[in-house]
């Protein structure tokens, strides 16, 4: 697994051998990215779910300000700091061990605010509607955000979250990306995203 694009392009990342974790593939982190090309550099990222901290890297390397992982493995968390370290990310970047849930709820009362934040949860186990719907009703993010999340594409969720409404959706294999703003943001992304 390597950084795809950006400062650290090609650079090589230390990997977790278990099988519970799940690494984005490396061509669905491109289209990913490619789709948020104009929303990450200098944006403050939230990484849920971040396993090896994969998709929150690849948006340091491409120009993000800063980004917060969260993952409530502690293998995890450790990984993510080598890859920190091995990546000379330390000063952007910062790790939580804790449920995804609580963090959102923990980092908004601290008046942490995210432009972006990316949803990558374990298929199958209805985590990605509960932390949308923690995302719809927080103080977490910024006024002008945008929400991706990663399901299974037998997997279906929901349009609309609190303040959060669908904005764009594509799939890539096994994989869909569903993307959320604030409703009154939504034709900004759909014409972004759609070029």
């Amino acid at each position: 697994m390597r950084i795809i694009s950006g400062e650290r392009r090609g650079r090589k990342l230390v990997e977790w051998e278990d099988s519970t974790i799940r690494p984005m593939r490396d061509f669905v982190r491109s289209a990913l990215f490619n789709i948020l090309s104009d929303f990450v550099p200098d944006a403050a990222f939230l990484d849920l779910f971040c396993g090896t901290g994969s998709v929150g890297l690849e948006a340091l390397s491409r120009g993000a300000r800063s980004c917060t992982f969260v993952d409530q493995s502690a293998d995890a968390c450790g990984i993510v700091r080598r890859n920190l370290d091995l990546l000379d990310f330390l000063t952007r970047g910062d790790v939580v061990q804790s449920d995804a849930i609580q963090a959102v709820e923990s980092l908004g009362r601290l008046g942490r605010r995210y432009d972006l934040v990316f949803v990558g949860p374990p298929y199958y186990r209805e985590l990605v509607p509960r932390a949308l719907e923690a995302l719809g009703g927080s103080a977490l993010l910024t006024d002008d955000p945008v929400v991706a999340a990663e399901i299974h594409a037998t997997e279906a969720i929901s349009e609309a979250y609190g303040k959060l409404a669908l904005v764009d959706r594509r799939r890539y294999g096994d994989n869909q990306l569903w993307f959320y703003r604030p409703a009154d943001r939504r034709n900004e992304t759909e014409g972004r995203s759609g070029q």
